[in-house]
């Protein structure tokens, strides 16, 4: 009597355990799920716990058939299954398929990457002392994290890309000059979400702290207690190979290649061309692939690219042909702070500086000269993301925001 309340018990456990595993971090499941982010977020905190429960739950479950024949045979090996499965798959998926390059990312010269990055393709950049470095789009893809040791100009600074909101940001992985150790976790919002390992505690790629450090605005949107408890951002912008080319032909370039692990191979090959197919369709449809959004503004389309910028409790964002219209330049204020928002045709690149030269600025080179000296880019710059996943995160959005004074004009 007693072996079989512990088998049921087991059973009970174990499969409740993998079915929330799979269902919260298995990814796939978003499909025809709708996850709540709270249940996400307990999951990515106590992973091992969890599945190191369900797997011993598994174990007593065998252990009380075998020993004390309880519970049927059929239904302990076939809960055995069950429960590996829904255990295995979600935690290959995280810590195999979105296993990260933080720290060990190659980058290559311009001529070399030719090979692998078309003139047009759209590239993330992150500069520092004339050093420039570009994470194409579908290189970073996968793996989500890249930099390495080396750093950029003796800068720590990774490129963190989420390929469902369509946005890099360059960061430096320390809070209060403690390093970080980010893990790829999953995404909710159409955003990532990372872990740092030391604590346990998620991260939203787009606010750049971890969860227990954040608080929420009266306007809605989060932020951390304090600055210093997130991860510095880099300013990061967008451009095209080409312009890239143009801009730093001494520059380096992210490449993804292939691993020579013959089953990493394969199994690389199967979740590049799996991740390639959903965001295709992620770029084309107007719905999200994944609809774990919590609100809906038709202010502009879904899949519009804007650039946006957040100082404070204020947020703004913009669109490449609302810059273009105002002849690619105009002046605008956010969080009380004066910046520049500009397009340089022959970069291909929209770019946004902070304005300290006490009046408008009418001319800007892409390298951010002025008449007036040299303006430094804003760091808050999330370039070209979607739309519907910016309005997510920071639903009390203004959008197109020019001065006074550049609407006069």
């Amino acid at each position: 009597m007693i072996s079989n309340i512990v088998f049921y018990l087991s059973l009970i456990i174990s499969l409740g355990i993998g079915v929330l595993y799979f269902r919260d971090l298995g990814d796939v499941s978003q499909m025809v799920v709708k996850v709540k982010r709270d249940n996400m977020l307990r999951f990515i905190r106590h992973e091992y716990k969890l599945i190191g429960t369900a797997l011993a739950a598994l174990a007593v479950m065998v252990f009380v058939h075998l020993a004390f024949d309880a519970g049927p045979g059929w239904l302990c090996w076939t809960a055995l299954a069950l429960g590996l499965f829904l255990i295995a798959f979600p935690y290959v998926w995280v810590h195999v398929g979105l296993r990260n390059q933080k720290s060990n990312a190659q980058f290559y010269s311009i001529d070399e990457a030719r090979e692998f990055v078309s003139p047009t393709s759209p590239v993330l950049v992150i500069e520092s002392g004339g050093q420039a470095r570009a994470f194409p789009d579908a290189q970073i893809m996968r793996p989500h994290l890249a930099g390495n040791d080396e750093g950029l100009d003796g800068h720590n600074v990774i490129m963190t890309y989420c390929a469902m909101a369509n946005l890099g940001i360059g960061y430096t992985p320390e809070v209060e000059g403690q390093a970080l150790d980010l893990e790829v976790m999953a995404q909710h919002g159409n955003n990532l979400i990372l872990r740092d390992n030391r604590t346990g505690e998620p991260i939203q790629q787009i606010y750049g702290f971890r969860e227990a450090d954040g608080t929420r605005t009266e306007s809605g949107a989060a932020c951390p207690l304090k600055p210093s408890l997130a991860m510095k951002p880099w300013p990061t912008f967008r451009m095209t190979f080409r312009g890239f080319r143009k801009a730093y032909p001494d520059g380096q370039v992210f490449l993804n290649k292939p691993s020579g692990n013959p089953l990493l191979f394969l199994f690389d090959a199967f979740t590049e061309k799996l991740f390639s197919a959903e965001i295709g369709r992620q770029h084309r449809e107007a719905a999200p692939i994944m609809d774990n959004m919590s609100r809906h503004d038709d202010r502009l389309e879904n899949k519009t690219y804007v650039w946006g910028i957040d100082i404070g409790d204020d947020a703004v964002c913009w669109t490449d042909d609302f810059v273009i219209e105002q002849g690619n330049i105009f002046n605008a204020q956010v969080g009380g702070r004066p910046v520049v928002i500009a397009w340089h045709p022959r970069y291909e690149s929209l770019g946004a500086w902070f304005n300290d030269t006490g009046a408008p600025v009418t001319q800007i080179d892409f390298f951010g000269e002025t008449p007036a000296g040299k303006l430094q880019r804003v760091d808050t710059l999330k370039p070209g993301l979607f739309w519907h996943v910016w309005a997510e995160f920071f639903p009390h959005t203004d959008i197109n925001r020019m001065s006074k004074m550049a609407r006069a004009a």
